[in-house]
């Protein structure tokens, strides 16, 4: 009789930030975070895998979308998940994305721009998000009439956490994320996938709060992916992401 082929286990996500109370990890771009009414009938969700790497139960603290990468905050028992979740509200958590748009957008700017919770929540609430130029590239690429296509590398910094919000405040302004299927122009995202990059570009890069049971202070670097470093290329010598810093807590290592 045969025997049924061994499944191959699910890679595990890489562990940014370890100890008993709660985890950063990295996740990579493509895998949905929990299943939801988006998933459309797929089974591998960020959540089940932790619960088997971590061999315990976890809570996440928030969200990322599938086509983003990057810190992803979770904790091992409800109270400091609630915990954390009430520092998410009062904004005293540091979040900061890399997003590569369309366009040149000013050096610093704000988008401020109420937004709905997504399909089948039509109420809209109040959105912003904080905007700095890193650095700007021109490639030879012909676009809408010009000889060139011009990009610009920001650090998105957003103070509330609408569905999609980031995405949809580029959007508004008329700088696209580049790679983003559902918000983006498809035209830049062809440009892209020309150069070998077929990955939304949006990465959780940093991350930054109190830790709930010391009071220390928690940093927490993620390192960017082959796709993403090699668009990041494209903007010649930008400063690459710093490893995790945290001074008052010490990490262990990882699963």
């Amino acid at each position: 009789m045969d025997l049924p082929e061994a499944v191959a286990p699910l890679p595990a996500l890489d562990v940014l930030y370890l100890d008993d109370v709660l985890a950063v990890v990295n996740k990579p771009a493509g895998l949905m975070v929990h299943d939801s009414a988006l998933a459309r009938g797929e089974t591998d969700f960020a959540a089940d895998r932790l619960r088997e790497q971590f061999g315990k139960p976890i809570f996440l603290v928030h969200r990322l979308d599938r086509a983003t990468s990057g810190c992803l905050l979770l904790a091992f028992d409800r109270d400091t998940a609630s915990a954390l979740g009430k520092v998410l509200m009062s904004r005293e958590v540091e979040k900061d994305y890399w997003a590569v748009c369309r366009g040149w957008p000013d050096e610093a700017f704000t988008v401020d721009h109420d937004l709905d919770g997504g399909p089948g929540k039509s109420l809209k609430k109040p959105a912003l998000t904080r905007f700095t130029r890193l650095a700007t590239c021109e490639l030879a690429l012909p676009s809408a009439g010009f000889e060139t296509s011009r990009y610009a590398l920001l650090r998105a910094q957003p103070e509330t956490g609408r569905f999609r919000q980031i995405r949809r405040h580029l959007k508004h302004i008329s700088h696209h994320l580049i790679g983003d299927t559902s918000h983006g122009d498809g035209r830049h995202n062809r440009q892209f996938r020309m150069l070998g990059v077929h990955r939304m570009l949006l990465h959780a890069q940093r991350l930054a709060f109190v830790h709930p049971r010391s009071g220390a202070r928690v940093e927490v670097h993620a390192p960017l992916d082959a796709e993403f470093a090699r668009a990041l290329a494209l903007f010649g010598d930008v400063p690459a992401p710093s490893p995790a810093i945290m001074p008052d807590v010490p990490a262990r290592q990882g699963q």
